[in-house]
């Protein structure tokens, strides 16, 4: 089963709690890090030193929730036989930094 992993989605708790959901990469995340940018709509997720990429066009809202916090909570996924059903591989918190 062929998957995109440049796909991602944003959950949202009744907490107004922000939680990024992505497919799993191959490799643990270490020390990860996140840098917003919302003039660009943009957040760059540093899984490792070497493992970036950049999410493009997040919406407004999400830059507004997360404006003072210290972390992004970060689940990855990887889908399983059951359409209805997702692995959970890593969750994590990333560290906000600017």
């Amino acid at each position: 089963m062929a998957i995109d992993v440049n796909k991602y989605d944003f959950l949202i708790s009744d907490e107004n709690e922000v939680m990024l959901l992505l497919y799993a990469r191959d490799i643990a995340p270490e020390e990860p890090v996140v840098r917003l940018n919302s003039e660009q709509k943009t957040i760059e997720l540093y899984r490792r030193r070497d493992d970036a990429f950049t999410l493009e066009n997040v919406e407004d809202q999400i830059f507004t929730l997360l404006k003072d916090e210290p972390n992004l909570l970060v689940c990855e996924i990887y889908p399983t036989d059951n359409p209805d059903e997702t692995e959970i591989v890593y969750t994590y918190e990333a560290t906000i930094v600017e």
